[in-house]
């Protein structure tokens, strides 16, 4: 399984349930990697996707603790344990965690592939994911040249779970 995440210098990730920017070739890159595939993430993070519906032309499956949340367009699950089981019927390489910060540690122990855009910038923000640089776990194995949005420097960054 992998992961898809952008952070800041802080690995921030969100502001009061807002992503911290929006970087139009971040988002194309992110619709090219998980369209026709699998995504994976909370009803908190689907709550932002535009309209606050399921993204389009991927298989979505939904965390959540509420038994009573369903959305149309989307499978729900309502533990680990049942997650990991619903994500058998797919080739591990085309599911994708995309967040919110709750689910991203939840799986992180399951996920072997890590793609981070790193935005050198640093947000005011209250949602953060794991620092990868400082975990014993992972290693960066990958790196793209420095992309620019308007006065905003990110790069893309590929690290790989050791062991």
């Amino acid at each position: 399984m992998k992961l898809i995440v952008a952070v800041d210098n802080n690995w921030a990730i969100g502001c009061k349930g807002h992503l911290l920017v929006s970087i139009p070739n971040d988002q194309k890159n992110f619709a090219m990697e998980t369209t026709g595939k699998v995504v994976v993430y909370g009803r908190k993070t689907m709550e932002t996707f535009p309209g606050g519906q399921p993204l389009r032309q991927r298989t979505n499956i939904v965390l959540s603790h509420n038994k009573d949340f369903k959305v149309k367009g989307a499978e729900t699950v309502y533990s680990l344990e049942e997650l990991l089981e619903k994500i058998k019927a797919y080739p591990t390489d085309d599911v994708y965690v995309v967040g919110g910060e709750e689910v991203y540690r939840e799986l992180l122990p399951y996920c072997d592939t890590a793609l981070v855009t790193k935005i050198d910038y640093k947000y005011e923000a209250d949602a953060h994911f794991p620092d990868l640089d400082s975990d014993k776990e992972w290693r960066l194995t990958g790196e793209s040249d420095v992309q620019t949005y308007f006065d905003l420097e990110y790069t893309y960054l590929k690290y790989s779970r050791i062991g």
